[in-house]
């Protein structure tokens, strides 16, 4: 299979070196495609001098990671890309790990996405996030006997994404800027009748225990979910609108009755943004239930 790797960067200085070695050290060849969301630091320069075989776009300015993916999407699709693959800038793979994703694919059409284990930045235990999505608390809890493993969910550090895949889901919608994009697509992927899975017997190193969860960052993501749900065409309009706009609302009266007036507004907000969204999730809901490489091959909806 032919496999482009594409890297969304923002100040990717302090994780060049171990991300983009990692893929050159691949037993299995890659192409390595670095799109630039407006670096303020040495990205581009030291990529230039210190890895001149790996393909770089630079945007100028900050598209958000899913417009960004979709970029690369496109040149998947322009020169004949058998898959791709989505590296986080903060994470890097096994030797092993691209050929194990890529003979898995093969044999297991019905994955739309496939995943090695996420491992921590020290590689000495399970990531966080991927613990809980696929309710395992260890790795000797890892089911070895098994090539690939059912998920419901696995975020998009690292995916390897077959491009009939691509032809089918389409990209990341523009719906989201920054977080919210996988889970929806994951959404898109099993209305389509595909899964996603994880195999236990590679992994991937996903260095992010240091970021702090600001009550900033609690309300995006709470804001980002309830938009994934709105958006989510495994259900009706009507359902998707009380799982997303009713559910935020009631967040907002839960909070007045515990007093808690600073959560109260912010919910309040949340829910109005969410209403404004209304034209735009309508007509991406439409779109997205057919078979088509939406947001890749054309623009997005205004």
């Amino acid at each position: 299979m032919k496999v482009l790797t594409i890297i969304i960067s923002y100040n990717f200085e302090k994780w060049i070196r171990p991300c983009l070695d990692s893929l050159l050290h691949s037993t299995y060849q890659t192409e390595i495609l670095v799109i630039d969301n407006g670096s303020k630091d040495r990205t581009i320069d030291l990529i230039k001098k210190d890895y001149p075989q790996v393909r770089i776009i630079s945007n100028g300015n900050n598209l958000g990671f899913g417009q960004a993916n979709n970029i690369g999407m496109r040149i998947a699709l322009q020169e004949r890309f058998d898959a791709v693959f989505l590296l986080n800038q903060d994470a890097w793979i096994e030797k092993d790990t691209l050929g194990t994703l890529a003979e898995l694919t093969q044999r297991h059409p019905d994955f739309g996405i496939l995943s090695p284990t996420h491992l921590n930045g020290k590689g000495d235990r399970l990531d966080k996030g991927f613990a809980s999505y696929t309710h395992t608390k260890s790795l000797s809890e890892l089911p070895q006997k098994e090539e690939l493993a059912e998920a419901e969910f696995i975020n998009a550090a690292f995916w390897f994404i077959p491009v009939s895949t691509l032809k089918t889901v389409g990209g990341f919608s523009p719906l989201f800027y920054h977080y919210g994009e996988d889970k929806d697509y994951i959404n898109r992927l099993h209305f389509h009748g595909l899964k996603i899975g994880y195999s236990p017997q590679t992994c991937g190193c996903h260095d992010r225990e240091y970021r702090q969860v600001t009550r900033k960052a609690f309300f995006r993501s709470e804001y980002v979910y309830l938009l994934s749900e709105y958006a989510n065409i495994n259900r009706s309009y009507a359902k998707a609108f009380a799982y997303s706009v009713l559910a935020c609302i009631k967040k907002s009266f839960l909070s007045l009755c515990r007093f808690n007036i600073k959560n109260c507004e912010t919910y309040a907000f949340l829910s109005f943004k969410l209403i404004l969204k209304d034209r735009k999730v309508r007509l991406i809901r439409h779109l997205t239930k057919e078979k088509q490489p939406h947001f890749i091959t054309s623009l997005p909806p205004c």
